[in-house]
């Protein structure tokens, strides 16, 4: 036996905190025990870890990331190598991407495909979402393949982007049916991507093609009217689980909790970006600047209540996750892409390594508990997701650990704290109070004394089960 234990921390669950020690046996999580109780059992572990002053939670779960992602003529600019390695550095101890299936391409080609990519260069563990863009009968049958045989147990839709990705309400319905067999989730970019074209359209006819425009061609009763679309078609569809991904704004998280409210199998996540950046602060700094944060759904603005909305959905379980949507580009030769015309910047902004640390800042302000915090950055997203070993520490669990510091500060930026493949930060000048320490992957410490310590090839593929989350 190979024994690591991590002493005198402050073990924090998504249900309470206690003193203790966290015995590891190799990759697995063998014991919590009293302080001190270890020695007196003649345990001698090969490494002590010391924890003292410092919290000690599950290892982060980022359940939307795009690594490697093409998009708008261009790659977002993290592999699995580096941006697995960022989420490390964060903290964050399993990812789970997606596999992108266009029309007329093959689900279990694009699987393949994917699987070629990230095998062998993950830091951490990792598993996939399939996208369904090209929702047809071989597509439908692939469903039932991926769900038995492939653990991939998550479908994405899109209501946006039409002509890449965009699926019909029929379309969409079908795949749901389909879904309903298996008892897999349906994930749902909810935009009105029909609408917002020609929003987009008008916007460039007029010269407005500056960043801010982006969000301003995609205003939020139009992400709300696709939630609603979204939830009403989940339930004809039989009530089949659905997760609306990257919630940015008031009016749709009223429709997540009216249906929540109604009993539906409805779930949603917001990102760090929708709880600390905002239209004016950000999308519309001068010049090509506010081109950083292009993304979608978009910033939105600091005048209306949308920021406050979302801590308190976070508050009261409206919103189950936080996640990143980690999709970076570099300003040079990616955002640029986009200079003079708002509607051609690759969407995306980079966040995996900070999530971690930045929620955490809303302990520190009061908007959520440190319970909570671990709940919707480790806990849920791995239950959602049904990864059964996953997001807790209790014997059995993969010994995935964060401990945290919450004496020590961090600063974010591209001469500070900063690891992912861009050439800027999104979160330039932030100041969190509190810093990752110690951050173990399956019992092996990939993370010290600000060292990154893993390596490439350590993370393994997860293959998921069904979503314990279900009403």
């Amino acid at each position: 036996m190979s024994f690591t234990l991590v002493s005198g921390g402050t073990v924090v669950s998504a249900v309470g905190r206690r003193l203790a020690d966290v015995l590891i046996d190799g990759e697995t999580i063998a014991a919590i025990l009293e302080p001190g109780r270890a020695a007196a059992l003649g345990v001698v572990p090969e490494r002590t870890i010391d924890a003292a002053g410092k919290y000690v939670v599950p290892g982060g779960v980022d359940v939307h990331t795009h690594m490697a992602l093409e998009v708008g003529g261009t790659v977002s600019s993290d592999d699995f190598e580096s941006g697995t390695t960022a989420a490390a550095w964060g903290g964050v101890t399993t990812i789970v991407d997606f596999v992108t299936q266009t029309q007329g391409r093959d689900v279990r080609d694009t699987l393949a495909a994917r699987h070629a990519e990230a095998a062998g260069e993950c830091a951490i563990d990792y598993g996939f979402h399939q996208v369904l863009g090209g929702v047809d009968g071989a597509a439908l049958e692939a469903m039932d393949h991926l769900v038995e045989h492939e653990g991939i147990t998550s479908f994405k839709m899109f209501m946006a982007y039409p002509g890449v990705v965009y699926s019909d309400d029929g379309q969409i319905l079908q795949a749901m049916q389909r879904a309903s067999r298996s008892g897999a989730m349906v994930m749902m970019h909810a935009e009105n991507g029909i609408a917002i074209d020609a929003l987009v359209a008008q916007s460039l006819a007029r010269g407005e093609t500056d960043p801010m425009y982006h969000s301003l061609t995609r205003p939020p009763e139009l992400e709300a009217e696709a939630t609603y679309r979204a939830i009403q078609l989940s339930k004809v569809a039989g009530d089949v689980p659905l997760y609306i991904v990257h919630m940015s704004a008031s009016e749709a998280l009223e429709q997540v909790a009216a249906a929540q409210h109604a009993g539906l199998n409805v779930f949603a996540e917001t990102c760090p970006q929708y709880l600390f950046l905002s239209l004016e602060e950000q999308l519309m700094q001068s010049g090509f600047e506010g081109s950083k944060w292009v993304c979608s759904t978009p910033l939105r603005s600091q005048h209306d209540h949308h920021q406050s909305d979302l801590w308190r959905g976070l508050r009261m379980n409206e919103l189950a996750v936080v996640s990143t949507d980690h999709c970076p580009f570099c300003m040079k030769d990616q955002k640029e892409l986009g200079m003079g015309d708002f509607s051609a910047i690759p969407n995306g902004i980079g966040g995996v390594e900070h999530r971690m640390e930045l929620i955490y800042q809303g302990v520190v302000a009061g908007e959520i508990t440190l319970e909570r915090w671990v709940e919707t950055c480790s806990t849920t997203p791995a239950r959602m997701f049904g990864l059964d070993t996953k997001g807790v520490i209790e014997p059995g669990a993969d010994a995935d650990i964060l401990v945290w510091d919450p004496n020590a500060k961090t600063k974010i930026g591209v001469n500070d704290k900063h690891h992912m493949n861009m050439d800027y930060s999104a979160y330039e000048g932030f100041e969190i109070d509190g810093a990752v320490d110690t951050v173990l992957s399956r019992g092996t410490v990939v993370v010290e004394n600000n060292t990154f310590t893993g390596r490439k090839g350590h993370g393994k593929y997860i293959k998921r089960g069904l979503s314990t989350y279900l009403h």
